[in-house]
């Protein structure tokens, strides 16, 4: 049996120099996709050296998407794209009409056709799904208003496009360029009874057929897929639970691409979406998220694998041209739209910083324009340039957009509160400043304890303080949970407990302990470590799911580290010892069913 097959050399030459790169590029303190990026350039057929199959890495990278869209889906209900419905869709609409608009005028500039610089701006305008939900995933936005405003967002520049990938063969078709496919069902039509439907015909077909795949998912595929699932949960059996999963995400994405002419990450979302409402959907995001993130990462290579480098010095004027249409034109239409419905500022630049970039659907309405005789090859190039590019400076547009945000929020206030003086004194004039719904303000509270994450550790953790009347404070990025927080009259700060910035809001200096209650290590690390930089004396707590969790916690200055399966197995023999020993039950409110193990002192230092 041969060794060196295609498939095989390709998945693990990606994945290889991926991580290679990757922890090169974090060592120097730069985003990890910036090395799967490197790494796909020297895979690819521009460079010497090894070349991977570049018809087999676009195809693994797309499971990829169909993946991430379907863990999207389930962290994202019907409710939530409901909410978000009157600005994302009229705010999608007109940033892909300028988007357009500026890469048509590049083209018309450069001497393309119309028809091609339309594919040029359309190109342009829609965001990398990829590039888009890792940034907002990385940041913890996902469930919060921005990011259900963001991945709306998204949503309806992939129905554009769908709809773009019909009208730009009609397209060509009149303007008599190439050979130009239209849609099947309308071929059908016109073969049995000789009707030509037009380009409104393709259209209404088009929209007919999402708008059949949109019932079905909730009409038929809310009961089934939930249905499906529990029963297979109640098998037991976790390999076919995972099977199960994968099945689902990536059967469904086929069958409405095929069937409806849906894309494949849309019909991947609705199918994460209606299981999202069965209580089985974080464990199936569990069991999806390691083919997710390896997938992904072949989409990074295959991006790179298409990037020639001479391209830089052969046409340096147009490449800037389209980056700054990609990276500074579209995310000021973004944030002027966002700024016009009336949402916060740190909304708006959020939004405008994550599609300061282009990817998947760009790539395939390039091919297909170059297919179709409507773009130039200069085009194609020009495009790949730009998302290369864009990707690898979109976490820089985001760190600007944080350091921009105190910035710009203190000149509105300021200027609000002289414009208001003339009428009141100047206290009643900043209380007329609305704040931001989202808006963070330092703490007052000093001696007290801070509280990171209120899942379920660490609401049964801040109900406990409560109870006891210690000043405490929660730190959470959950919209959902900050509201139901702010309903019990519990401080809380919005924002990851990651970044410096909001440890700083919650006073660690000034605190006693801090209770680190979120599930990630990795980031309780670097929680713990920043902890123990500022405040020395502060007690840190921590919790773990493993020996090495734990050791690793306590090496970056945890305290204590509560390791869930041991408390577990301590609690279990406790009351068994009620039984066989007949021990003291405990005296823990919650009845002789239910132990809740003591902390026991932390161990000596060394």
């Amino acid at each position: 049996m041969p060794h060196d097959t295609p498939l095989i050399s390709t998945i693990v030459g990606g994945l290889v120099l991926a991580f290679i790169f990757g922890a090169f590029a974090h060592r120097l303190r730069m985003p990890p996709l910036v090395g799967y990026l490197i790494a796909g350039v020297l895979v690819g057929p521009h460079t010497p050296g090894y070349v991977a199959d570049q018809s087999l890495a676009p195809e693994l990278a797309e499971i990829g998407v169909i993946l991430l869209m379907f863990g999207v889906g389930l962290h994202f209900s019907l409710k939530d794209l409901l909410s978000v419905r009157g600005i994302a869709v009229p705010g999608a609409i007109a940033q892909i009409a300028f988007a357009t608009l500026l890469g048509w005028g590049l083209g018309a500039f450069l001497g393309w056709p119309t028809g091609g610089s339309l594919v040029f701006g359309l190109a342009l305008s829609v965001a990398s799904t990829v590039v888009l939900l890792k940034a907002l995933q990385e940041r913890r936005l996902v469930e919060t208003e921005r990011g259900r405003i963001a991945v709306g967002w998204l949503i309806v520049e992939d129905l554009a496009m769908v709809l773009a990938l019909v009208l730009i063969p009609a397209a060509a078709s009149i303007g008599g360029e190439g050979h130009a496919p239209v849609e099947p069902l309308s071929a059908g039509l016109n073969r049995l009874f000789g009707l030509d439907l037009g380009i409104g015909g393709m259209i209404a077909m088009t929209l007919v057929k999402v708008a059949l795949f949109v019932a079905l998912m909730l009409v038929f595929g809310r009961k089934l897929i939930p249905w499906t699932m529990h029963r297979i949960a109640h098998t037991g059996s976790r390999e076919l639970f995972r099977l199960g999963v994968l099945a689902i995400a990536l059967g469904v994405a086929f069958g409405a691409a095929k069937l409806f002419g849906v894309s494949l990450a849309l019909g991947a979302f609705f199918a994460g979406m209606v299981l999202a409402e069965s209580e089985l959907s974080h464990r199936a995001a569990q069991e999806s998220l390691p083919l997710r993130d390896a997938f992904a990462v072949l989409f990074f290579v295959s991006v790179g694998m298409l990037f020639d480098p001479n391209i830089l010095i052969d046409k340096p004027l147009p490449i800037l041209a389209t980056i700054f249409i990609i990276v500074i034109g579209k995310s000021v239409a973004a944030l002027l739209i966002v700024l016009a419905f009336k949402k916060p500022l740190g909304t708006a630049l959020t939004i405008s910083a994550s599609l300061g970039q282009i990817g998947e659907f760009s790539f395939i309405l390039a091919a297909l324009g170059v297919e179709l005789g409507l773009l130039p090859e200069e085009g194609r190039d020009l495009i790949l340039a730009g998302a290369i590019i864009s990707i690898i400076l979109n976490p820089l547009l985001f760190f600007l957009c944080d350091r921009l945000r105190p910035l710009l929020e203190g000149a509105k206030r300021e200027e609000a509160v002289v414009e208001s003086a003339p009428s009141a004194d100047a206290a009643a004039a900043h209380e007329e400043v609305p704040p931001e719904d989202d808006e963070v303000h330092p703490t007052a509270l000093s001696g007290h304890a801070i509280l990171v994450g209120y899942g379920r550790v660490g609401s049964i953790v801040g109900q406990n303080l409560k109870s006891s009347a210690t000043p405490f404070l929660v730190i959470e990025d959950s919209d959902k949970r900050i509201g139901e927080l702010k309903a019990q009259g519990i401080e809380t700060l919005m924002g990851n407990a990651v970044m410096r910035e909001t440890l700083d809001l919650a006073n660690l200096s000034g605190a006693r302990s801090i209770a680190i209650a979120i599930p990630n290590a990795f980031e309780a690390c670097r929680i713990a470590e920043q902890a123990r930089s500022v405040n020395p004396s502060i007690l840190i707590v921590a919790r773990a799911h493993s020996d090495a969790e734990v050791d690793e916690l306590k090496q970056y200055g945890a305290d204590t580290v509560i390791m869930g399966e041991r408390e577990i197995a301590l609690g279990m023999v406790d009351r068994l010892a009620q039984v066989h020993h007949d021990s003291v039950p405990y005296e823990d409110g919650h009845g002789p069913d239910t132990i809740i193990v003591a902390d026991e002192p932390p161990p000596p230092k060394e």
